[in-house]
């Protein structure tokens, strides 16, 4: 327990600051997004990784999943993450990100123009995850990121910390992570930016008489706030209902999304997620959909397997 409480204290004395590498916070799975990234109390999902890696340890066999985000413009974003039981050592995690920014106009200062360059993200992903006590487990993710913006590129490194507590009687789920806690390694130029270090606390509830789980997340409680209690108010929240045995309908939302896209008093379906899944043989395929408001939306799809 003193491991907890120095993870807790460690989490929220640490001070926001200017990041780079944003496409972290990116819900690349579509069903993660489709409940507006409320994933960080999931534990059947590979793709709980990316929110908790604590998460891993209930995962039942060989989890794999793929996913693909089409962003607005020409951006595209990718993913894939595994894991894996070993017996006496603990269960593995493995994952890739990978961002494309698309094609600009390279100019000069006198706005000649000299062609075009290209910019992109990616990052590897290595975890781990056991038992902390009966029903209580932790993880912990090593992070490797290289950004490239034409001829300039730069790397971080970063670790995830997380816990999850279950209970199975009840079927609730309780998780907190610590995620993108690091630094830059090499900048792009002379000032070295921060990571998107991001404070989460989730639970997760499978109804018992309604085929209907609920997901919730706080996010962000590192950040600086005028009033402590302001530190909780980033929260998205979404639910899944499974429609016999092959069907999934999911929706979420995510309040901050909601504020930060309003445009005067109205801001369409900004915060508003909503997603479906098929389960194909052994094969579950999904796709989401996330609105921006008015500036558009972000379309993701997904295949996931067990071997």
């Amino acid at each position: 327990m003193k491991k907890v409480f120095v993870l807790v204290l460690l989490s929220f004395t640490m001070l926001s600051a200017q990041s780079a590498y944003k496409f972290l916070r990116l819900d690349t799975s579509p069903r993660a997004a489709a409940v507006a990234g409320s994933f960080v109390a999931n534990n059947d999902d590979p793709n709980v990784m990316f929110y908790n890696p604590a998460g891993i340890n209930l995962l039942q066999g060989t989890p794999i999943s793929f996913s693909f985000l089409k962003h607005l413009e020409d951006i595209n974003s990718a993913s894939l993450a595994a894991s894996k039981d070993f017996e006496d050592i603990g269960k593995l995690s493995a994952a890739i990100q990978y961002i494309s920014y698309g094609s600009f106009v390279k100019a000069d200062e006198r706005g000649n123009n000299l062609g075009s360059f290209s910019a992109g993200d990616i990052a590897l992903t290595i975890g781990y995850g056991n038992e902390l006590d009966e029903n209580f487990y932790y993880g912990a993710n090593v992070k490797l990121i290289y950004s490239k913006i034409d001829e300039v590129s730069s790397t971080a490194a970063a670790i995830d910390l997380g816990l999850h507590y279950a209970f199975p009687e009840t079927n609730w789920n309780f998780g907190f992570s610590v995620l993108n806690l690091g630094a830059q390694v090499s900048s792009y130029f002379d000032t070295k930016e921060g990571l998107p270090l991001d404070v989460r606390f989730g639970l997760s509830k499978q109804l018992e008489n309604l085929p209907f789980k609920f997901f919730l997340s706080v996010n962000k409680m590192n950040q600086d706030q005028e009033k402590f209690l302001n530190r909780f108010s980033q929260v998205t929240f979404g639910g899944e209902f499974r429609l016999g045995q092959s069907l999934r309908l999911r929706f979420g939302y995510d309040n901050e999304k909601r504020k930060e896209l309003k445009v005067s008093s109205t801001g369409g379906l900004a915060g508003f997620n909503l997603g479906v899944g098929f389960i194909v043989k052994n094969y579950n395929i999904d796709y989401s959909f996330s609105s921006l408001g008015y500036i558009g939306a972000m379309h993701r799809f997904g295949i996931s397997t067990n071997l």
